[in-house]
């Protein structure tokens, strides 16, 4: 089914943890939630580690609440319903590559999945704090182009520097906050109140040849 869509390449399947590991290949891994072993939330959770820095998306008969606030905080990047259409599922998959988020046949900003996960959010209207946890003035504009939505192609392009750039801010963002991926980082951002202003967000200055 996904290798008839033109913008899909499949890598290939799993049916064991030593072959997920191959899933690194690739940027999504679609798991079956009905499959032994993945159903319960360490095993999820030991997943989502084992296909990084893939993005995985769940395929399950219904989660309630909890459950799927549970697999959104372990790492979990997609949640559709097994009975849903091919054509959702392909969706899905768009928008979990660009690095968004997808639950329930919705697309889910940042600030969406904060409420849904119960972080408190400070007011905009508060100032950033002075002492932002040793990140520079271009990490703060990243991660609030973050949670803005935006993927690491369009923060690039607003910040005028190259997609590996911001992919090296980010990872160095995860070390100094001890985080491990973009949704605790846009969470704990959130709640530090280390957001900067869309008209702080200034392309980067030409280099003089």
């Amino acid at each position: 089914m996904f290798a008839a869509e033109s913008d899909f390449r499949v890598f290939g399947s799993a049916t064991n943890w030593a072959d997920a590991a191959q899933a690194r290949r690739s940027d999504v891994v679609i798991v079956d939630l009905s499959i032994p072993r993945v159903v319960d939330a360490g095993a999820l959770r030991a997943l989502t580690r084992v296909c990084a820095p893939a993005r995985v998306i769940v395929l399950t008969s219904g989660l309630d609440d909890s459950q799927i606030t549970d697999a959104l905080r372990f790492g979990v990047h997609g949640i559709v319903g097994n009975t849903d259409t091919a054509q959702l599922l392909f969706e899905c998959v768009r928008v979990v590559a660009a690095g968004q988020y997808w639950v329930e046949r919705d697309i889910l900003a940042i600030r969406d999945l904060a409420d849904r996960l119960g972080v408190a959010i400070s007011s905009t209207a508060d100032a950033p704090r002075r002492s932002p946890f040793g990140l520079t003035r271009r990490e703060l504009q990243i991660v609030s182009l973050l949670i803005a939505g935006h993927a690491n192609k369009a923060i690039a392009d607003k910040c005028g520097i190259r997609e590996r750039t911001v992919k090296q801010h980010l990872t160095n963002m995860f070390d100094k906050i001890g985080v491990s991926n973009r949704l605790e980082l846009a969470l704990f951002a959130l709640q530090e109140r280390l957001v900067v202003p869309d008209s702080a967000v200034r392309p980067a200055r030409p280099r003089s040849r």
